[in-house]
């Protein structure tokens, strides 16, 4: 690790004070992503409810299976499809694949809502994962954003913090929507749409926030793909167009001073097979900035210190170092007993209550009999208290403790959270509430700590952008193999569980994954990454002033009607020797 004294620390700091926030673009995605978790957590309060109405089984022990199956259904489509869409990010930008993925999970909440049977529920569930590759290229996509350490913590909580906010909407509207000619006669009466299909206005209220998460990211979200951000963008001018007549006035753009990729990286992974079916090409050299530079520019800048870089297929055999596969696994371990609390927790709470006398210590059933509503609600106090938690305690506990340790001491106190949960059906009826939310804000913290401080390893543990695309991508796929199980296999275990007469069974199954997971932290370690090694900018005074960008010039004096034509590629002249662009 640097010393927090160390000449290379002291510049990172510098930067952080100088290099802005990227918080408008984080923004703009942060509004593209809030529509996701409000689409998939939206399902959480009724989805018990639609499986009983499809008159499967006369056992209600048997239908914590089914839900697990249309649970798991988005996630394991979502890793079948996950490294294509990685691919594809890599070929057309981050942008479309984003959009493509929210479209799709429009599509397939309409699916959803119309489903008269459990097939075309999972078929609509599992559309929705096919077509929606966003967990890796979002990952991928803040990295591209964030390039100073220190903004890390304050970065990777944005996305979590929308999650969390997506929860807190996403199953109030569900429980409130579902079933609207019972709970709303007057506005909804029988015999219309809604009455057929029960389920279907909270996810007809999904599609249309997705669509308007499409819209702001068709006007509004940039491309990072550093070999497309280059291109035109109709979406963005039309957005720039509408703001304009809005009011609101675009400012000069100015090229922020960067890091550089270290051109070893490239000398350590060119020349290497990348594997097959997945070849990533996003992690360009950014040699003076990030920004688009011209072609002139980009020539000279395509030579440095006498080392050419090279365009041909990176590879990855250097990638998935000791510290790469081991936050890997972590996130997957993290990801399986995550998606099973919130999978089962739902169940444990809709199913009725048990007048059979336990036998401890094992032998619990019965649930609470919660409403749709009242569950819709538990869970939107839970996503509240998870805002809060993201954006103070997360930074905090960051900053103060470190990331390593955050996360390791989190994932050691997950396994006593799901040894305790079956018990709270055991006190008093006035204490199953408070219990029910200490639980479920236990549950919470642990997540939005856990998360980020794996992220942030994984991303930091990433030898060189080159390879992060396939990093995150192999990430995502493992976490979506590990949600695709989790809902599954807990669902097949309660079943079990009740019919052994242990409602804890699945509980502590997870438990057992969690201690596994909480071992497996031992072995990590928070290694110097990328951001920490120091650059070639570093080794020189750069100027105070901006750098300012020739072709955000270019538009700006097209844009004023001052010139016919942009200027040519001999007009741009770079100067190394103070690393300024001049315009001759």
């Amino acid at each position: 690790m640097l010393s927090s004294t160390s000449p290379h620390h002291r510049q990172r700091v510098n930067s952080a004070k100088t290099v802005p926030f990227p918080s408008q673009q984080l923004f703009i995605l942060a509004l593209c992503r809030i529509c996701e978790p409000i689409a998939f957590m939206s399902i959480f309060p009724y989805v018990y409810y639609m499986i009983l109405s499809f008159d499967i089984t006369s056992n209600t022990r048997q239908i914590a299976i089914y839900v697990g199956m249309v649970t798991s259904a988005f996630a394991f489509a979502e890793f079948s499809s996950g490294v294509v869409w990685g691919r594809i990010s890599d070929k057309v930008g981050r942008k479309p694949v984003l959009l493509a993925g929210l479209a799709g999970t429009a599509l397939s909440m309409l699916v959803f809502g119309f489903a008269p049977s459990l097939p075309v529920a999972v078929l609509g569930r599992a559309l929705g994962g096919l077509l929606n590759g966003n967990m890796g290229v979002l990952q991928t996509t803040v990295a591209e954003i964030v390039t100073v350490k220190e903004h890390q913590p304050r970065a990777y909580s944005i996305m979590p913090f929308v999650w969390c906010l997506g929860s807190i909407l996403g199953p109030a509207l569900g429980g409130a929507l579902a079933q609207p000619c019972e709970n709303y006669p007057i506005f909804f009466p029988r015999g219309t749409v809604f009455d057929h299909y029960p389920f279907l206005l909270p996810n007809l209220v999904c599609a249309v926030v997705l669509a308007f998460g499409v819209m702001i990211g068709i006007l509004f979200l940039e491309e990072t793909h550093g070999d497309k951000k280059c291109r035109r963008d109709k979406g963005i001018e039309a957005g720039r167009w509408l703001l304009s007549h809005l009011g609101y006035k675009q400012p000069l753009v100015f090229a922020e001073k960067s890091a550089e990729v270290n051109l070893d990286d490239y000398e350590n992974l060119l020349e290497e097979e990348a594997p097959p079916g997945y070849r990533t090409t996003e992690g360009s050299p950014r040699i003076s900035s990030s920004r688009c530079q011209s072609p002139g520019a980009a020539r000279t800048n395509s030579k440095f210190s006498g080392r050419r870089v090279l365009s041909k297929p990176r590879g990855v055999k250097k990638a998935f170092t000791k510290q790469v596969v081991l936050n890997i696994l972590g996130f997957g371990l993290l990801a399986y007993h995550s998606i099973s609390f919130d999978q089962l927790m739902p169940v444990f709470l809709s199913e009725p209550i048990s007048h059979e006398p336990p036998s401890l210590p094992f032998h619990i059933t019965g649930g609470f009999a919660f409403s749709t509503k009242k569950i819709g609600f538990m869970l939107s106090v839970q996503g509240a208290y998870s805002m809060l938690a993201q954006i103070f305690i997360f930074p905090f506990a960051a900053r103060h403790f470190g990331t390593l340790k955050t996360f390791r001491f989190v994932v050691m106190t997950w396994p006593l959270l799901y040894l305790v949960v079956p018990y709270v059906v055991l006190l008093p009826q006035w204490l199953q509430v408070p219990g029910v939310y200490f639980c479920l804000i236990w549950k919470i913290t642990s997540h939005v700590l856990a998360f980020p401080s794996n992220a942030i390893l994984l991303t930091n543990s990433a030898p060189s952008l080159l390879v992060l695309g396939v990093i995150n991508g192999t990430a995502a796929s493992t976490a979506s193999l590990a949600r695709a199980c989790g809902p599954t296999v807990t669902g097949i275990l309660h079943a079990w569980g009740l019919e052994m007469g242990s409602t804890g069974l699945a509980w502590w199954a997870s438990g057992i994954i969690s201690l596994i997971g909480a071992l497996e932290s031992m072995w990590l370690e928070e290694v110097r990454g990328r951001m920490d090694e120091p650059d070639v900018q570093d080794e020189e005074e750069l100027p105070e002033e901006a750098l300012i960008d020739p072709m955000a010039l270019d538009a700006a004096i097209n844009a004023a009607g001052d010139l016919p034509q942009p200027f040519g590629q001999a007009d741009y002249e770079l100067h190394k020797s103070d690393s300024k662009v001049s315009i001759t």
